[in-house]
């Protein structure tokens, strides 16, 4: 996976992750909160981009669509490949939510699911039943 791919989908992750937090009422309880202010940047680039837009609104309207995140992650690379400034920004937010993480964090198999993981070890504790 390129680099640029790879922001992108920690930022779709990120996007997806903060709408099922809001929809959850678990806003705050991550211990990062960028993620409306990386929608928010996200959305400013797309202005005038009706797919892209429609891409950002799906995603977080139908936050577990595994079709939606896929095409917000495309426009959002295709978007950073044009502009290295909005691909800067977005890998700077990114790597803030990475570092607001912390130790202890933990990882929603659920909304990950066939997402490569690729910055740390990963541990697991307690019972593992895989079906």
């Amino acid at each position: 996976m390129d680099p640029v791919t790879a922001v992108a989908a920690a930022g779709v992750a990120l996007v997806v992750k903060g709408a099922l937090e809001s929809a959850g009422q678990e806003a705050g309880r991550s211990g990062w909160d960028g993620g409306a202010r990386l929608v928010a940047r996200i959305r400013a680039r797309f202005r005038g981009d009706s797919t892209a837009v429609a891409a950002l609104d799906e995603a977080t309207r139908a936050p577990s669509d595994e079709s939606a995140q896929q095409a917000l992650e495309r426009v959002l690379a295709a978007h950073m490949l044009l502009d290295r400034s909005f691909e800067h920004e977005v890998r700077q937010m990114v790597n803030e939510a990475v570092a607001a993480r912390g130790s202890g964090a933990q990882v929603n198999a659920a909304l990950i699911k066939n997402s490569q993981v690729f910055n740390e070890k990963v541990e697991v504790k307690g019972d593992w039943n895989i079906s």
